[in-house]
């Protein structure tokens, strides 16, 4: 119940931000993107931005491939001081996602949504990215640093998951051999 209810605010929220291109105004919310991130993803996590990803590491599922919901993680690094976070909206392809996020570039302190972000690590991993920036109506040419990507689910809770997941299939194995 309290899942629905979170995403019924986020997404009444997201609809007055598309709903609302004109410039920001005092009264105006300002979105940091880790409250977002936080909120948009059910990921509870607090902190900076680059300090979700070693709290996530005993608590969550963790990886270098997108899925859509997992929150990818910003290295901190030159003007971004603390890191970012940006919850993946879409998958693309292989090496491109659209992610939905908030106080980034162009857009400080507001909520931009499917925007592009482009995998340019030489080994496919997610590990270096380049992120579609508005202003200029392009990537841009900074290439950030990341983590990685953190998946909606407890870590241990997947596991089990899984675990089960084998054994069903063992004990159909098993239960047809005889």
């Amino acid at each position: 119940m309290t899942k629905r209810i979170t995403a019924a605010l986020v997404a009444a929220c997201l609809g007055f931000f598309a709903l609302s291109p004109a410039p920001a105004k005092a009264d105006d919310p300002y979105w940091q993107c880790v409250t977002f991130a936080r909120m948009f993803s059910g990921i509870n996590i607090f902190g900076d931005a680059w300090t979700w990803w070693n709290q996530a590491v005993d608590r969550f599922r963790t990886g270098r491939a997108p899925e859509t919901g997992s929150v990818l993680v910003f290295r901190p690094e030159g003007r971004m001081s603390r890191g970012h976070v940006a919850v993946v909206s879409d998958i693309l392809t292989d090496r491109v996602i659209r992610v939905t996020h908030a106080n980034w570039g162009g857009s400080r302190g507001r909520v931009e949504e499917n925007v592009t972000v482009v995998d340019v690590s030489g080994a496919n991993d997610w590990s270096q990215v380049k992120v579609w920036y508005n202003p200029i109506n392009d990537l841009g040419s900074t290439v950030y640093p990341t983590y990685g990507f953190i998946y909606n689910g407890a870590r241990d809770a997947y596991a089990a998951g899984r675990q089960v997941a084998a054994n069903a299939t063992g004990a159909a194995s098993a239960a047809a051999r005889n």
